[in-house]
């Protein structure tokens, strides 16, 4: 049997995920990879039944799987359906519509969406700060005015406006990782409360010239270039390294998924920033990361994902 740790192409991949049993070995491996707990109180005494599929605490006595607790939950799919689904959203650059994720998977088209969310909402970006050059930039996802029928359209959208748009606040560290959050609105506060959250207080801070940077050097090291002049690189100050992710994700946006509600908007920017933060690994390492990520993440009902924003 193959080597869980050397496929490299999509073949390998499902010949060595071959069937449901290896997928459950594989995925015990992980969840209990710093020994066995029981998730509904976290004793670590548990018994196995002979079927090896399930579990008993010696506490509390309630029965268990490997998937109760996680993004799983207790999902009647087969795990070799959510290891597809995991790869393929893993390992597109671009990501994949539900649609397209339905049919190569197998299931219907609001089970795959359901899927996605849930494997995005265990991408959450590491806690770890950044260092050293770090470029912070923002983005605004949305339809276009323009393209709207004349009185479908919303006034005062122009420019920055997050009216009708989702504002993104990134920051990168050249070299190193990315972070970004949907906000509300690009104010003076909101950046410096991001910044100060994911950078480290000795980091060098490259951004444009907008005006809610512009208290930033009373507390980092801060330079910044003129778009509105035309200036884009000024010696080793520029954006160009978070502009390249933002045009990935654009090309994700309108290519792939055509729309992002702002209610989902965080989870779609976590798969994006996963990925990209995983863009030197090898396929089988995003793989096991993004597999290590569900095993601790917790569940993500149906009810939850659809009901409207309060």
């Amino acid at each position: 049997m193959k080597n869980a740790f050397e496929f490299k192409t999509l073949t390998d991949f499902t010949d060595y995920f071959c069937d449901e049993e290896t997928c459950r070995k594989y995925y015990a491996q992980i969840r209990f990879a710093d020994g066995e707990f029981c998730p509904h109180c976290n004793h670590k005494e548990i018994y196995t039944f002979k079927d090896g599929k399930r579990y008993r605490c010696a506490s509390c006595k309630q029965d268990f799987t490997i998937k109760t607790g996680t993004v799983f939950g207790e999902s009647k799919l087969p795990l070799r359906k959510w290891f597809i689904t995991i790869y393929l959203l893993s390992t597109n650059s671009k990501g994949i519509s539900s649609v397209q994720l339905a049919k190569q998977v197998g299931v219907t088209q609001k089970t795959a969406w359901f899927m996605a969310h849930r494997i995005r909402e265990a991408h959450q970006q590491p806690q770890e700060q950044l260092s050293g050059t770090i470029e912070v930039d923002e983005t605004y996802v949305g339809g276009l005015e323009k393209n709207k029928h004349e009185n479908k359209r919303t006034k005062g959208t122009q420019g920055r406006s997050a009216k009708v748009k989702t504002p993104i606040l990134g920051m990168i560290q050249r070299g190193g990782e990315i972070r970004a959050k949907a906000i509300d609105r690009v104010t003076m506060q909101a950046v410096e409360n991001n910044i100060e959250e994911n950078a480290n207080k000795d980091s060098q801070i490259i951004s444009d010239d907008f005006l809610s940077y512009a208290r930033i050097g009373k507390k980092f090291s801060h330079t910044s270039v003129s778009h509105a002049r035309g200036e884009y690189v000024k010696g080793d100050s520029h954006t160009n390294t978070i502009e390249s992710f933002w045009a990935l994700f654009k090309r994700g946006y309108h290519g792939i998924y055509h729309h992002m509600s702002r209610k989902h908007m965080q989870r779609y920017v976590n798969e994006f920033t996963f990925r990209f933060n995983r863009r030197s690994k090898e396929m089988q390492n995003v793989f096991s990361d993004a597999v290590s990520q569900v095993a601790n993440q917790v569940n993500l009902p149906y009810k939850t994902l659809i009901q409207k924003p309060i």
